[in-house]
């Protein structure tokens, strides 16, 4: 399983941004806070696919993903996003993504869902 880690100091007044990397509260690569997305491609400046962005906490599943995607988790309160093999949140864990905002690179091929959380609950791991 690869585990992508950010952690993010968050002192004074924030400012939002509407684009690119930004510090909580804002968007990050046009991904709103509060919610997980999904792009285009490998690079968050292909933009978010349409129908892309999460926001509800449990699982979602995919369809139609093939090859790397950039995965954006800019979910607040140490809320987290784990990629699955299986539909509905099971089968194994490949990838969960910590932190907010961060996003990472996945190949999305052998994904099935995702899965919205908070916790030390994780739905597909370990493998």
């Amino acid at each position: 399983m690869r585990t992508a880690v950010s952690a993010v100091a968050v002192a004074g007044a924030l400012m939002a941004v509407s684009a690119g990397p930004a510090s909580a509260s804002a968007n990050y690569y046009g991904c709103p806070y509060g919610a997980v997305c999904i792009y285009n491609g490998a690079d968050p400046n292909s933009g978010i696919e349409s129908g892309g962005v999460y926001w509800a906490y449990g699982p979602h599943n995919l369809s139609n993903q093939f090859g790397y995607h950039y995965v954006v988790n800019n979910q607040y309160g140490g809320a987290w996003v784990e990629l699955c093999t299986g539909y509905n949140g099971t089968g194994r864990g490949e990838s969960i993504i910590f932190g907010s905002p961060y996003g990472n690179s996945e190949d999305l091929g052998p994904i099935n869902s995702i899965v919205l959380g908070t916790g030390n609950t994780f739905p597909c791991t370990p493998p």
